[in-house]
């Protein structure tokens, strides 16, 4: 079996060559995606290993829903970047970016929105339920 990339006849890999400045040029974009990612999970895992939820008397940390926030807005930021640079989504106009990703976002606030409306009432239900049964 012949491989269709080394077919001559095929315009594509006729002209799908690159030259070393384009090649420095992919390299160096490819570098600074790494950077970024690799930053922003160093920046969660030492918020996670050095902020816990309950301090040495076993209270509650006065920082810790701010963490949480600071997780979700942190792991978006990384899904938003992926789908920018690795799905070439950011190559696109700007008005077709919104068209792929405004279902996205609203789609998580709905998660968000249903994550803490359901959380408020079963905190109601055990709550209720200590105080009816001491």
């Amino acid at each position: 079996m012949e491989r269709d990339d080394l077919i001559q006849d095929n315009n594509y890999s006729v002209s799908a060559n690159h030259d070393e400045a384009h090649g420095l040029v992919i390299r160096k974009k490819i570098w600074k995606v790494t950077g970024i990612l690799t930053l922003i999970t160093v920046i969660e895992v030492l918020i996670g290993a050095f902020i816990k939820q309950y301090d040495a008397a076993g209270e509650d940390n006065f920082l810790w829903p701010y963490v949480k926030i600071g997780f979700l807005v942190l792991t978006v930021v990384k899904a938003a970047y992926i789908v920018l640079i690795f799905m070439h989504l950011g190559d696109e106009r700007k008005s077709f970016k919104w068209v792929i990703l405004a279902p996205y976002i609203l789609f998580i606030a709905y998660l968000i929105f249903i994550c803490l409306a359901e959380s408020t009432y079963w905190h109601e239900v055990f709550q209720g339920e200590n105080s009816i049964n001491p």
